[in-house]
């Protein structure tokens, strides 16, 4: 399968057996970014087929040089008929023609990178922002919070200041108490 993928660029198979090729292919191309005798010894190892290592090293490493991993894209197509098993494409990123295309098309109708903002208008004087506003309430949220745990944190040591003087106030100290009590310690 990997060797299918390598001289094909692209192969239809189950997305079980894709994720599996993914792990076994991806490895082996980075290893191809560096063309050394060595390399080369330890791809074929893998592939077992001249043709495909001789593409890798000539076609698929130059293209994918700058990328720093993910050479292979699973879309998945749906399932098969026979035994409804879910099947898709996987392909090596960089030779998609029609996506890398649209990519470069979209890139020169735009111009501009556009941000989520869009219809904001341009000069933002005296506009408040979203952003600001959330902040904004965020901050008076957290002064609120912070008032409130203080509230909080001063009624428990109250409260615990309480408790400790009804124990002191309840139990006699040592020394202290009834006749019959001291007749049952001796």
């Amino acid at each position: 399968m990997a060797t299918s993928l390598i001289l094909h660029k692209r192969i239809s198979t189950t997305v079980p057996k894709a994720r599996v090729l993914r792990q076994y292919v991806e490895p082996l191309i980075t290893r191809a970014k560096e063309d050394t005798m060595h390399s080369r010894r330890v791809v074929f190892r893998y592939l077992k087929d001249k043709e495909a290592v001789n593409e890798l090293f000539r076609e698929i490493s130059v293209k994918v040089a700058d990328r720093p991993g993910g050479y292979t894209r699973i879309l998945k197509t749906g399932f098969r008929p026979g035994d409804n098993t879910d099947m898709c494409i996987v392909e090596l990123v960089d030779y998609n023609d029609a996506m890398l295309e649209a990519k470069e098309e979209k890139k020169a109708t735009t111009g501009k990178k556009r941000t989520r903002r869009g219809r904001r208008g341009s000069s933002g004087q005296g506009q408040k922002t979203q952003a600001q506003d959330q902040q904004a309430a965020g901050q008076e949220n957290t002064e609120a919070a912070d008032e409130k745990q203080k509230k909080a944190e001063q009624k428990a040591a109250e409260e615990a200041k309480n408790a400790e003087q009804e124990t002191k106030n309840s139990k006699p100290e040592e020394g202290e108490g009834t006749n019959d009590e001291k007749k049952d310690n001796q």
